[in-house]
């Protein structure tokens, strides 16, 4: 078992940043992505928050998560950019090389392709000062993008060497992308893979995915699409993909447990998954792997 590929999220547990922090440093892990809401809600305010993240000694998988960024115009586009550069600015002060992004659910948005690529490239073009990259995921409820092949269809247009993908278990699973579609994604483009799972086979609303998604996600292993998700785990490795995963786990029963049981939870999870993948496919992470950078 290599827990060095896998980090939970804290948007999974209750309590404060620091319980958090400690119970995924206590189940054995060495990366936790965080949510921006457990850095700007801490009582003490941002800079304690960061100091806790440091002091932690845990590596940041990640910060979520900047919403309904691309397709707008006007004041609305010139709001979303003073976000987004805040945003960056809180990622790059947590140590984190990772912005997740996700599609666009506003009404008031367009979704035209070279709207959108030319929106997400901009985004792309603020962080690299920072030296973050922008890892965009398909929200199976977006507005014009809720499939990964149309999340790679525009990273592949705007053409920007810091944008790429967020893949997402739940959302591919939830809409129904062929897994196949895999094959025609560059590895390299993919800079986050989130893994959960949910109870049951469909989802077949809007509104049954976005209730599912914010309350009954659960871990790999714990739900009916498990082996799904192992062989989508599989496939990735296959690819080449050798970066991060990061378990998001939204789920009300959890937020009622105590931290260390869904922790345990979530090392028990990554122990199946690893068990059912097999060794072979995930190989020991090493100083120098370009994934850990």
């Amino acid at each position: 078992m290599n827990l060095d590929h896998f980090g939970p999220d804290t948007i999974t547990f209750a309590g404060s940043l620091e319980s958090k922090l400690g119970a995924a440093r206590a189940a054995g892990f060495t990366q936790i992505m965080l949510s921006a809401g457990d850095i700007v809600g801490h009582p003490d305010g941002e800079q304690a928050a960061i100091a806790a993240v440091r002091a932690s000694d845990l590596r940041v998988t990640g910060l979520q998560v900047l919403r309904d960024f691309e397709g707008l115009s006007g004041h609305l586009h010139a709001s979303k950019v003073g976000v987004a550069k805040a945003m960056l600015q809180m990622c790059h002060a947590l140590g984190s090389r990772v912005l997740l992004a996700c599609s666009s659910t506003s009404t008031h948005a367009a979704g035209d392709l070279d709207l959108l690529a030319r929106d997400l490239g901009k985004l792309a073009m603020l962080a690299v000062p920072l030296r973050i990259r922008i890892a965009f995921e398909a929200l199976s409820w977006g507005r014009y993008v809720n499939e990964f092949t149309r999340a790679w269809e525009i990273v592949q247009a705007a053409d920007r060497a810091n944008l790429g993908l967020a893949l997402d278990s739940f959302h591919i699973f939830a809409s129904g992308t062929d897994l196949g579609a895999l094959q025609e994604i560059d590895p390299a483009k993919v800079f986050l893979v989130q893994l959960s799972d949910f109870m049951w086979q469909e989802t077949p609303s809007p509104a049954d995915r976005i209730d599912t998604a914010r309350h009954f996600r659960v871990f790999p292993g714990e739900g009916v699409h498990s082996e799904q998700v192992a062989g989508f785990v599989r496939e990735l490795d296959e690819m080449g993909y050798r970066g991060d995963y990061s378990f998001e786990v939204f789920n009300d029963d959890y937020k009622q447990l105590p931290l260390h049981v869904v922790a345990e939870r979530a090392r028990q999870s990554v122990k199946w998954l690893t068990g059912f993948v097999s060794r072979r496919s995930l190989p020991v992470r090493r100083p120098g792997n370009s994934a850990a950078k």
